[in-house]
């Protein structure tokens, strides 16, 4: 069975989006933007709203139990390469061997057009963190 994982507040709501799905011992985690939990994107430029990118990815990480360490794959859309550096030196900061499998596609536009990077990701739930207190989740079973 899937089950819905959320954070508060959850600014995916109006878009009839799950911010992430668990299903067995993975967790899907919809695209973080650099947006703040009022969903505006955040000001200073493409380091800050990366920054603030993997700590909204983090978040929902550890709501469905899992954490950035246990990521298998990640992908990183940017609305220009010329950024790759700086999606460089973000994963160096945010990863450690060994990496996750990893996409970095350019895109023309976001859902916000002062948005320049979204991340999803793909993370295993390591056995024995199944703990509701640990986590906010959404109990409510949806079919397969």
């Amino acid at each position: 069975m899937r089950e819905r994982v959320f954070t508060e507040p959850d600014n995916y709501v109006p878009f009839l989006l799950s911010q992430g799905i668990k299903f067995g011992d993975l967790v899907f985690i919809s695209g973080q933007a650099g947006a703040d939990d009022n969903g505006k994107i955040v000001a200073g430029g493409f380091r800050a709203q990366g920054e603030q990118a993997f700590s909204n990815l983090r978040r929902a990480l550890e709501a469905g139990g899992s954490s950035l360490k246990d990521i298998l794959k990640v992908t990183i859309f940017v609305t220009d390469l010329g950024y790759f550096q700086d999606v460089v030196d973000l994963r160096r900061k945010y990863f450690s061997e060994p990496y996750p499998a990893d996409t970095i596609a350019e895109i023309k536009a976001l859902y916000d057009p002062e948005a320049m990077i979204e991340i999803e990701a793909i993370a295993a739930i390591p056995s024995g963190t199944d703990n509701p207190s640990s986590r906010i989740t959404d109990r409510r079973r949806d079919p397969v």
